[in-house]
């Protein structure tokens, strides 16, 4: 069993940055309230397609928790029934989570699967449970951390629904935000943790500090980068055409611009210490990259009125560089 632990955690890492990408897309589209119920959608496991399947139907047979839309309201069924030929009001009660009741089947489908893949990456996550106890012996610790990181993403799940019930709350998605971030770093630290691989890499406590420093700095700047992000989806969601999401920008885009300037310049200087030093952090190169695909699809957003799809590459780049931080902080702290 233990051959299998670290394939499956990379592959319940992998589908976690699945869901964030999905969760971005979902952000990018406007399909958050795409399924206004939680765990079901509509009331429903296979969500409806067209909006003829949330209209009263005479002679339907109703679940008890189905969804119908009626004068622009919620209505849950409070037990099975067959409906008759006339719509009886005591069948029904109103959903009272939140008002929101529009049905758009291309914003259903896409929370939809992004919900799919949230459950997918669940199960990856237990499956690398029950394999860790085969470390019961000589390493209960990857047992105990496959279990919370069990516990994280059902913490998750539960965000989840807390956001839809609060129809898209900024606070909660940007909490959502850092426990996707910690569920990454557990899920990184399994799968160094347990990698037979000799470093090559040299001991440089100069290194390793100015790399907490640079993580740290990745890790505001995804903060204030969300906040930024609540603020244009705020306008956005106002009516307001590209050209004016960003015409008056807050204090949060201001700083999020400049501080990356602070990040760049910092990891610029780990970049070149590991190459005046030969310490062999290789990664580095792909920290500088990703930045530098930062920087570009922030101007493309700022200055071209965002193109479509730089605002989830944004938002995924950045969990990416933050997750290759994370390795980088584990080989260099097993050197010093």
């Amino acid at each position: 069993m233990k051959k299998y632990f670290q394939k499956s955690a990379k592959i319940s890492l992998i589908l976690v940055y699945l869901v964030i990408f999905a969760g971005a897309f979902v952000r990018l589209t406007g399909s958050g309230m795409g399924c206004p119920d939680w765990p079901k959608c509509f009331g429903y496991y296979i969500p409806p397609t067209e909006l003829k399947e949330l209209l009263f139907t005479p002679g339907k047979e109703y679940d008890k928790g189905q969804v119908i839309i009626k004068d622009e309201t919620l209505l849950v069924a409070k037990n099975d029934f067959v409906a008759k030929n006339y719509f009886e009001k005591s069948n029904w009660e109103k959903y009272t989570k939140h008002e929101y009741a529009i049905f758009n089947p291309l914003h259903t489908w896409i929370e939809y699967i992004n919900r799919l893949l949230g459950a997918l990456a669940g199960i990856a996550c237990f499956v690398t449970f029950i394999i860790s106890f085969s470390y019961w012996k000589e390493k209960k610790m990857y047992l105990f951390l496959s279990f919370f990181i069990c516990v994280l993403m059902g913490f998750q799940a539960w965000l989840g629904k807390t956001v839809v019930d609060s129809v898209l709350s900024p606070i909660k998605i940007t909490t959502h935000m850092l426990a996707a971030l910690l569920i990454i770093s557990f899920q990184i630290y399994l799968i160094y943790a347990v990698q037979n691989k000799k470093l090559a890499i040299l001991k440089d406590h100069t290194f390793y500090k100015v790399l907490i420093f640079a993580s740290v700095l990745t890790l505001i700047q995804i903060i204030i980068g969300t906040n930024v992000r609540e603020h244009v989806d705020f306008i956005a969601e106002a009516g307001a055409p590209k050209i004016l999401w960003l015409q008056n920008p807050s204090f949060s885009f201001y700083f999020h611009r400049t501080f990356s300037i602070v990040v760049l310049l910092t990891n610029l200087y780990l970049f070149t210490r590991n190459k005046k030093l030969s310490l062999n952090f290789n990664k580095i190169n792909w920290v500088l990259g990703i930045i530098g695909l930062e920087i570009v699809s922030g101007i493309l957003m700022y200055y071209f009125q965002f193109p479509f799809g730089t605002q989830t590459l944004h938002v995924v780049l950045a969990t990416i560089l933050f997750g290759i931080q994370f390795y980088m902080l584990l080989e260099a702290k097993k050197q010093t």
